[in-house]
């Protein structure tokens, strides 16, 4: 099996966890995942399957899009609500002045400092596992992220829900803590759902159990083809001969196949995916990723 199930991840387990659950039921193939989602988050979480996994790299830099809650009042270390309490303050009452210019003053591209709990390294080891080890941490430095949309209203006194669509590397996490100061207090992230990442949307992802189920059973359930996720790539279709030539490594079957003002394009054949390329020259292109033929 190969290919791209949509997941809507439940709360309380983590992303592996839902590979562990998948890679059960398609053995020997592997099994990996797009995005990582906190265990308390829920959402759209791309799980790639056999060569689907070469697509990771190819797939990575799409943007996300995230609803959820922020309770003001209360940080914690995770910066989230699986955290413990770390700082409180006053909440204020917010005014809807004030939450459009907080809008204003997250929207675009903003200087973020990730949180202490991330997969970001130093040394080599997980930021992560040196703060569950009670050691003092400091924190990672600043990264330009870009906030391409965001929308703040108040659900209670001392929550407030956002929507926002972000770039790659962008936490919500820290996001949360960030606005908490700028309305004059803390806060952390207390309800996280992705409704977006890259291309796949929660619309079209089902929930792991019917995942399972349908993997147990056999029964037929939605797999985006390695062809269908690289959706708006341009492609050429090739002949046997061809594709042979590229499988031994020859990017010289693709000559004067490249689409006119492609970077990368899919090569087809029969409507399969042989290969990924990107354009060396308006006639050239050198082999990017070769996909099994099984």
């Amino acid at each position: 099996m190969q290919g791209i199930i949509l997941i809507d991840k439940p709360a309380g387990i983590t992303s592996a966890e839902v590979v562990r659950r998948i890679k059960a039921w398609v053995k020997p193939a592997r099994v990996g995942h797009l995005g990582t989602l906190d265990p308390f988050a829920t959402g759209v979480l791309p799980i790639l399957i056999g060569e689907a996994t070469k697509l990771a790299p190819l797939l990575e830099g799409g943007d996300k899009e995230y609803e959820g809650l922020i309770r003001l009042g209360q940080e914690t270390d995770t910066l989230d609500r699986d955290g413990k309490i770390v700082r409180e303050a006053p909440v204020p009452a917010v005014s809807e002045d004030a939450l459009r210019a907080v809008e204003g003053r997250f929207s675009g591209r903003i200087e973020q400092i990730p949180p202490v709990f991330s997969a970001l390294k130093r040394q080599g080891v997980r930021l992560y596992e040196l703060a569950r080890k009670g050691l003092d941490v400091e924190p990672p430095p600043p990264r330009t992220v870009e906030i391409k949309r965001i929308s703040l209203a108040v659900e209670a006194p001392d929550v407030i829900r956002f929507c926002a669509v972000c770039s790659p590397g962008t936490y919500a996490r820290s996001l949360a803590r960030d606005i908490g100061v700028a309305l004059g207090t803390v806060g952390h992230l207390f309800e996280l759902r992705r409704l977006r990442n890259g291309p796949f949307h929660l619309k079209d992802a089902i929930s792991l159990d019917d995942a399972v189920v349908g993997l147990a059973a056999r029964t037929e359930i939605r797999v985006i083809s390695l062809r269908d996720a690289l959706f708006g790539m341009p492609e050429v279709a090739i002949d046997e001969r061809s594709e042979a030539r590229l499988r031994n490594g020859d990017a010289r079957a693709l000559d004067g196949m490249v689409p006119a003002g492609a970077e990368m394009f899919k090569v087809l054949r029969e409507g399969r995916l042989v290969a990924v390329a990107k354009a060396t020259s308006r006639a050239t292109a050198a082999i990017v990723r070769v996909f099994s033929a099984k």
